[in-house]
């Protein structure tokens, strides 16, 4: 599902009445009229029901006037408060407001804070709570009267709806600045934008509800849309089918490097994640000197000692018998508990160019390219790198918080510098491609936020890209599967006890679910 910014939908919406004459009075009406079956899900019956709208001043308002004709009409008790003076109104808010004024349907200006008693009256006996105030124009942080009211807004515990996005939240970024409506449903229409899915913005737009308000669908539909959803679906028109003549042969051969002194298990994870996606072989390589605790950790996972130093870490010498086992992978895994031994970066440098297969990348195979990021632009195969916002920190140079505050922008800014897909874990995932494309996940849960799931989500995406997926589909496919996984656990065992071998134990449920393809 594509997402997107507020001037690429204002785009849209200005085509729909030029190009294609719908007159704006008419999407508006159909944006109202959304509201109304959203509010009806909500209160079920609209009689007697009373129901405060705060309108603002531009469009948005005026959607707001059009739910509060239609409230009156279906029995309910509308109340509305206007931020702003009525002559500040222009086009279809302006005309809608003067129907209700013929309706004779009371309109409240708030203009100064004693106004605002006034609502804080109605707010006690109210069901039910319309934000029209800010549209998706909005930047900046909500002032004065009109913050004083979100706060009112929310301070009610009453059910919130918003009218396309939460006033107080910036469309393109997610950012709340300021006093922010925290909704229970969010009501947009045409198409989800950006910043009801990323963090913090996710937090206030409650249920998200796409509406659609007739619009072209071929507006809907422009390849120049750069942002994605992952959704259900999506991963399901992408996720092949199982041969059945297939042998373990054609799902792929994963090969996992990794593992150090005290971190066997994260290789033992990513292994048996790997087999877990569906891969038909995985074989893990770690350090002799813990190969023998490998083997006795896993059964289906087949394992094979490298050459070591220090009694646990990769040598120098491994580069060859790596690589000689690489040319029969289908895709190799580098990185889980590896450690920082000098031999072992050493290794990592010279192995990664001559590799010919998808890699994927994570934890001390990215940390071990901190000033040497160069080297993933001159790989062969495809590369999928899996940073958290720590590890990306460190490999681009900036503060965890820069990376937090610019999460789209760090992410595909260096998926086009190391011509590699990048996945920035953490709320909200973010995949990026080096062509610029986009994919937010909304799957997941904190309890995940625990040592091991990221070597869980490596293995995941491994085991896809084994049975031919391409990367980047595999890295959204991986990534909802692993967060889908992650609620299932956490389903039964809860947030707090979540631990990744209970993600891991999930995914063969995830899996079943998307084989369902009618489901």
């Amino acid at each position: 599902m594509k997402l997107v910014t507020a001037d690429e939908m204002k785009g849209v919406d200005q085509k729909a009445i030029a190009v294609y004459g719908i007159p704006g009075m008419v999407l508006m009406e159909n944006a109202g009229l959304q509201v109304i079956r959203a509010i009806q899900e909500l209160l079920v019956s609209l009689s007697g029901k009373r129901i405060l709208i705060f309108a603002g001043k531009g469009n948005n308002g005026g959607d707001g006037f059009v739910i509060a004709r239609h409230l009156a009409n279906k029995g309910a008790d509308p109340k509305v408060f206007l931020l702003g003076k009525p002559e500040e109104l222009k086009g279809e808010a302006a005309a809608n407001f003067h129907i209700l004024n013929k309706m004779e349907i009371k309109i409240h200006p708030l203009l100064a804070e004693k106004d605002l008693q006034r609502v804080d009256i109605a707010l006690l006996h109210a069901d039910l709570l319309v934000d029209a105030i800010y549209g998706t124009g909005f930047k900046g942080s909500v002032l004065g009267v009109a913050g004083e009211a979100i706060r009112l807004l929310n301070s009610a515990k009453k059910p919130i709806i918003a009218v396309d996005v939460p006033s107080g939240l910036e469309t393109d970024t997610g950012r709340v600045l300021g006093p922010c409506v925290k909704a229970t449903c969010t009501v947009t229409f045409g198409l989800p934008k950006l910043g009801l899915f990323l963090d913090p913005g996710v937090r206030y737009a409650g249920t998200v509800k796409v509406a659609d308000i007739s619009l072209p669908h071929k507006l809907l539909l422009q390849s120049q849309f750069r942002h994605n959803l992952i959704t259900r679906d999506w991963c399901q028109g992408l996720l092949p089918d199982r041969d059945t003549a297939g042998h373990k042969g054609t799902y792929g051969k994963v090969l996992v490097v990794g593992g150090s002194t005290g971190m066997t298990g994260a290789v033992c994870l990513a292994a048996k994640a790997a087999l877990r996606s569906g891969a038909g072989l995985v074989t893990a390589l770690v350090p002799a000197s813990l190969h023998h605790i490998l083997e006795t950790k896993t059964t289906e996972v087949m394992t094979c000692p490298l050459p070591d130093v220090d009694g646990g870490y990769l040598s120098e010498v491994a580069v060859e018998p790596f690589l000689q086992a690489a040319e029969k992978a289908s895709v190799v895994i580098i990185g889980m508990g590896l450690g920082d031994h000098g031999q072992t970066v050493r290794w990592l440098h010279q192995v990664l160019p001559a590799i010919k297969v998808p890699v994927v990348l994570d934890a001390d195979g990215l940390n071990g390219l901190v000033g040497h990021t160069n080297l993933l632009s001159r790989m062969a195969g495809p590369v999928v790198v899996t940073p958290h916002p720590g590890e990306m920190s460190r490999l681009v140079g900036i503060s965890v918080a820069r990376v937090q505050d610019s999460r789209i922008k760090i992410a595909r800014q260096a998926a086009a510098e190391w011509k590699a897909i990048v996945v920035l874990k953490g709320a909200g995932t973010i995949i990026a491609n080096p062509e610029g494309d986009v994919y937010l996940n909304t799957s997941g849960n904190p309890g995940m936020a625990t040592g091991g799931t990221g070597d869980v989500l490596a293995g995941v995406i491994a085991g896809l890209i084994a049975q031919g997926l391409e990367a980047g589909h595999a890295a959204g496919i991986g990534v909802f599967a692993h967060g889908a996984a992650g609620d299932a656990a956490a389903r039964i065992k809860g947030q707090i006890g979540l631990i990744a071998g209970d993600v891991l134990a999930a995914l063969p449920e995830v899996w079943r679910d998307l084989e369902t393809k009618t489901g």
